[in-house]
């Protein structure tokens, strides 16, 4: 899964940053309005992670952009503001969820996972896939009853695949969900995962198109 996390108070981003990534996650992040404006609306992400009171522009504008954009990616609204006109403007804004300052880790971790499981599953804890059953909550992926073990970078390759079913993902849509700005990797280590997981799930499921990319096809 992919996080943006747009929070100006450095403590706090370094805290969620490292808290996501040793759970597996893909964290991006941005500082002020603008930056994140700008991620928000230029690349995709499956959560965003947003801050009311930032530099430059605050989180109510860049709320505002995104649904301008008719951007889908959820949105969790995190804030000192914690009067109940502050939590509506939020939300009737587009905000899809509303956490105060303090707040719990796990239980922002929690409401993360249950806004991705919402838009890939309908809200659903488990998809099914002809024989293959993916366990989101618990991260665990089945075949007729029998666990696969499946790599991180495969398990978060099936899911974006699994989100996008039926449409052609591309190297570049790949590498950008998968993979922070920050990170090298090789030409053919999305080829190689894409390998990997079709030897465990199945070749029929994934198909490929030269040159253009791979569809989950249900």
């Amino acid at each position: 899964m992919k996080l943006l996390i747009i929070e100006d108070d450095e403590n706090i981003i370094s805290f969620l940053k490292r808290g996501f990534e040793e759970e597996g996650y893909t964290v991006e992040t941005a500082t002020d309005g603008e930056d994140g404006e700008y991620l928000a609306t230029q690349n995709s992400y499956d959560v965003i992670i947003l801050d009311w009171m930032l530099p430059y522009k605050n989180g109510i504008e860049i709320l505002q952009s995104i649904k301008k954009n008719n951007i889908p990616t959820p949105t969790i609204m995190l804030t000192a503001k914690s009067e109940i006109d502050d939590k509506v403007l939020g939300l009737t804004t587009g905000a899809d969820d509303y956490m105060s300052k303090p707040f719990s880790f796990k239980e922002l971790q929690a409401r993360v996972l249950a806004l991705y499981r919402r838009s890939v599953s309908l809200g659903n804890n488990t998809i099914t896939i002809q024989d293959i059953t993916i366990d989101i909550d618990k991260k665990e992926v089945s075949k007729n009853g029998e666990p696969l073990k499946l790599t991180q970078k495969e398990y978060e390759l099936l899911l974006f695949l699994v989100k996008n079913k039926n449409a052609l993902v591309s190297n570049q849509m790949i590498q950008e969900q998968l993979w922070n700005e920050e990170e090298f990797i090789n030409s053919n280590v999305i080829q190689v995962t894409i390998y990997n997981l079709r030897k465990k799930i199945g070749k029929d499921l994934i198909s490929s198109s030269r040159g253009l990319g791979y569809r989950l096809e249900v």
